[in-house]
């Protein structure tokens, strides 16, 4: 029968030495018994802290808890509609002043498409033709309000030949203004839509450095069920080509 440990040995370096040998258990219980430190409070306050600086952090704190329960909170798509903070109003529905948005639209197309502008020197500023492959992801990613559309083909026939220009690019609709100043919803599903990029109005440089006074505009068609996202999701998303079944 074992021996009761003495009043001067601790329980567990008598345990320590039943299990393992005598220098692996004093190791034991130097490293991991006396020499371990004990959290009596983790929580305590610091006591170079008088109790004037802990009285002015409990109000900085209950200020800071009061600012926090007063700051507004967004608002919900409910409160959004309820507001109309997305509709154009009736007197701001009117197709001259979207002009100078359609125009600036065109620049930003002719920018992104690397298209050749006119120059004082006549050197060309870039190219004059574009391709699928180095442009349909851009035409993909781009943004389109301000651009002027037309509905070319769609499986409601009243919609082929609207046009105008876009003043709201949502995920499902082109809302676009006409031009006899009439605001249009135009679902995306099942329509193609087609779009102009002219080129800058001026004397242009070709390939082989023959002068090009007038150049007719670029022609695109979108498919309108390929963009059925957001313009901003649309511009960090990444395209591949795959098959369309309206095609």
């Amino acid at each position: 029968m074992a021996e009761p440990p003495s009043k001067d040995e601790h329980i567990a370096e008598t345990l320590l030495q039943r299990a393992h040998a005598p220098e692996v258990a004093n190791t034991i219980f130097r490293e991991r018994v006396k020499q371990r430190p004990l959290l009596l409070r983790p929580s305590s306050p610091d006591p170079n802290r008088d109790a004037r600086s802990k009285r002015q952090y409990e109000r900085l704190q209950k200020e800071k808890a009061r600012r926090k329960s007063k700051k507004p909170k967004p608002l919900s798509a409910k409160q959004k509609r309820a507001l109309c903070i997305y509709d154009i109003p009736k007197g701001q529905q009117k197709y001259a002043i979207y002009e100078p948005l359609h125009r600036m639209w065109c620049g930003y197309m002719r920018e992104i498409l690397g298209l050749s502008t006119a120059s004082e020197d006549g050197k060309a500023g870039g190219r004059s033709y574009v391709d699928s492959t180095s442009c349909g992801p851009i035409l993909t990613s781009a943004d389109y309000h301000g651009s002027l559309v037309e509905v070319v083909r769609s499986r409601c026939e009243s919609r082929v030949g609207m046009s105008g220009i876009v003043v709201k690019d949502t995920k499902f609709t082109f809302d676009v203004i006409t031009r006899k100043d009439v605001l249009k919803t135009v679902p995306k599903e099942h329509t193609v839509f087609r779009f102009e990029v002219p080129f800058e109005e001026g004397k242009t440089v070709g390939e082989g450095g023959e002068e090009i006074l007038q150049q007719k505009p670029l022609v695109f068609e979108i498919h309108g069920s390929q963009f059925e996202t957001r313009a901003p999701d649309r511009a960090n998303k990444k395209f591949r080509l795959h098959l369309d079944s309206d095609l």
